[in-house]
């Protein structure tokens, strides 16, 4: 039988993790000045991408980590300084004038806008350490479980499609916004994805010290 409750407990802890209101501006930032169709195609890449790396991680991750010998920690690191780099370019502008310069590209080659289905929407900003870190927890508990199993599943599943919707609705509503808005909320959000790629490198370190002790 379907557990309602683990699947509302699965749903609030990856609700909170991924944070579709908050991925979705910085998806309208890093999609800023491309076009609408472009923007849906990426919304949609993301979505598929690190649901396929989910679904796969919780089912297969500690094999491939026990593996490979990588800890969550050294995740948590690497995840965290890839990060640090996105806040950085966004704070300096660095992305809008690398976004500036592909434009102009564009007008003499067939180039494809910047691809951020993968990284960085995909890994680290929707599968990112702590998205991961709890569906392995989630899995782990269930075990064999086959409906805590659908439970967890299909609290990912509601997650995703939440987030998807909101990556939607992202540009137009920052389009809307306008320009000196859109500048200030790239800034802080730069800030802010520095802080938690910082967050995520003492969270590494901090657990990898305390295993080594």
């Amino acid at each position: 039988m379907f557990d309602i409750a683990l699947f509302w407990s699965a749903f609030a802890v990856l609700f909170v993790i991924i944070d579709p209101p908050g991925c979705a501006p910085i998806f309208a930032t890093l999609t800023q000045g491309t076009s609408r169709k472009h923007q849906r195609s990426m919304a949609f890449k993301s979505v598929i991408v690190a649901s396929i790396i989910l679904v796969l991680f919780a089912y297969f991750g500690d094999f491939v980590f026990a593996k490979l010998g990588i800890s969550l920690d050294a995740l948590r690191i690497a995840g965290g300084i890839m990060l640090f780099i996105i806040g950085l370019n966004m704070v300096f502008e660095k992305r809008t004038e690398t976004r500036e310069e592909r434009a102009e590209e564009l007008l003499e080659e067939t180039l494809d806008p910047e691809d951020i289905s993968v990284f960085p929407m995909g890994i680290p900003m929707i599968a990112g350490p702590g998205t991961m870190a709890s569906l392995l927890i989630l899995a782990g508990d269930a075990g064999n479980d086959l409906p805590q199993q659908l439970a967890i599943m299909s609290a990912l599943c509601a997650v995703l499609v939440i987030t998807l919707i909101a990556f939607l609705i992202a540009g137009p509503l920052m389009k809307l916004m306008g320009k000196t808005f859109t500048n200030v909320l790239t800034r802080v959000l730069g800030v802010l994805l520095a802080t938690l790629a910082s967050q995520f490198v003492l969270d590494g370190l901090k657990g990898g010290l305390f295993a080594a002790l």
